[in-house]
């Protein structure tokens, strides 16, 4: 029976159904859409919802264990369910395996999703990769392995280092050079980790074929410190997610952070007394930078009026139930092109490293050394901050007016 102080809807829904086998798990439910954010009112429908699908497997002789994708479709086709109450549903599902009271069904041991999950952990934990990075790299491999082994099972014994030379030579066609490039590392890291493992005697990622690209042969996409200001200055900051946007916007355009180090920051990374926060980057470096004015204020009246109560410690939460923070950095991206249409701008590239190109740009403009903005930027490598220098079009320009003509007439 629920405790003290228990919600009365709750209570008689449960007194209805005297007996029930998911009286406890409606209760967790129940509890874990309050404390992310649901209301009374939808938390109620879902528990109906439930209590529907609990008579429903009863009468099919099924019981909780036995729950899946394929009964709650079936469910749902008997029911005539509307597209929101599946979606309910299979959150409920999905409640109940992060429990374990129900087995996923979907993780067949040595196929793409477990070997994936095993090679996510080695990344993360042993790399030091961020989860985008992770992410990234697990959705070359998963195309891989589901085109090499349709059918499955994997087994990593068969694959030919012709294989994937193959894979990446047909992928390359359609791709920029970034994401080939991005591909061949994804699938050369791969390899390597099963060798380690001992599931391949030989490496075959020594053998991949490497993606041509002069590393400074393009110019950094970016805005001009104008542009940066005019879409700081369309942020209509009217609603709390208006303003939780805004203090984003500020991270990316003042200090030039990634998108994945946004997403990491913490409550606890912010020191106010100190003026200074936390950044958690590449590799597991984690740098202390100084929060500016105006940042400090955004970020201060965005966790103080508008940030909704909830267990996650991320600064950055979604604003609608469930409450929870950002999983991962596309949640920026979509912030950054809104921002841009909203000041009616249209670069080439709308991703939230935008930003980062524009405070180096800027910088060098205004007479910063390379070696400053490596700095300012956290880069490990000075050769990484030298693609900047392309960007400063007048000192080019006069250099090349006084090069020498040499043998080339």
């Amino acid at each position: 029976m629920p405790g003290k102080g228990g919600d009365p809807m709750q209570e008689n829904f449960l007194r209805v159904n005297p007996g029930n086998p998911l009286e406890f798990d409606l209760q967790v439910f129940a509890t874990w859409l309050r404390e992310n954010g649901y209301r009374e009112r939808v938390i109620q429908g879902k528990l109906g919802l439930v209590g529907d699908l609990r008579k429903w497997l009863g009468r099919n002789g099924r019981g909780t264990p036995h729950l899946d994708e394929r009964l709650l479709e079936a469910f749902a086709e008997h029911r005539q369910v509307r597209w929101g109450d599946l979606r309910a549903l299979r959150q409920f599902l999905d409640h109940l395996r992060e429990r374990e009271v129900v087995q996923d069904r979907k993780l067949v041991p040595d196929q793409p999703t477990d070997l994936l999950s095993q090679y996510d952990k080695y990344l993360r934990s042993e790399r030091g990769l961020t989860a985008t990075t992770s992410s990234q790299y697990q959705h070359f491999v998963r195309k891989f392995l589901l085109e090499r082994f349709p059918n499955g099972p994997f087994l990593a014994k068969e694959v030919k280092a012709s294989d994937i030379s193959a894979f990446i030579l047909r992928r390359r066609q359609s791709q920029s050079v970034a994401s080939a490039k991005l591909m061949t590392t994804a699938l050369r890291s791969f390899f390597r980790y099963l060798f380690q493992k001992g599931e391949l005697q030989a490496d075959l990622a020594a053998s991949l074929p490497t993606v041509a690209n002069w590393r400074l042969s393009t110019v950094p996409r970016y805005m001009t410190a104008e542009e940066v200001e005019r879409v700081l200055k369309a942020c209509p900051c009217r609603t709390a997610m208006d303003r939780r946007d805004y203090a984003i916007l500020l991270l990316l355009a003042r200090l030039g952070l990634r998108a994945g180090e946004v997403v990491a920051l913490q409550i606890e990374d912010i020191n106010w007394r100190a003026g200074e926060f936390l950044v958690r980057g590449k590799g597991k470096l984690h740098e202390r930078m100084p929060l500016p004015a105006d940042v400090g204020e955004a970020l201060a009246s965005y966790l103080r009026l508008d940030r909704p109560a909830c267990r996650t410690r991320q600064v950055f939460v979604c604003m609608q139930a469930p409450y929870r923070g950002f999983a991962h950095s596309s949640a920026l991206a979509r912030i950054v092109h809104r921002a841009l249409q909203r000041a009616d701008l249209r670069p080439t590239f709308k991703g939230a490293h935008l930003f980062r190109h524009s405070l180096a740009t800027s910088l060098l403009r205004s007479g910063t050394t390379l070696g400053e903005i490596g700095e300012v930027l956290r880069h490990k490598s000075t050769n990484t901050t030298e693609i900047y220098a392309k960007v400063d079009f007048e000192g080019l320009r006069s250099l090349a007016h006084f090069w020498p003509m040499g043998g080339a007439q």
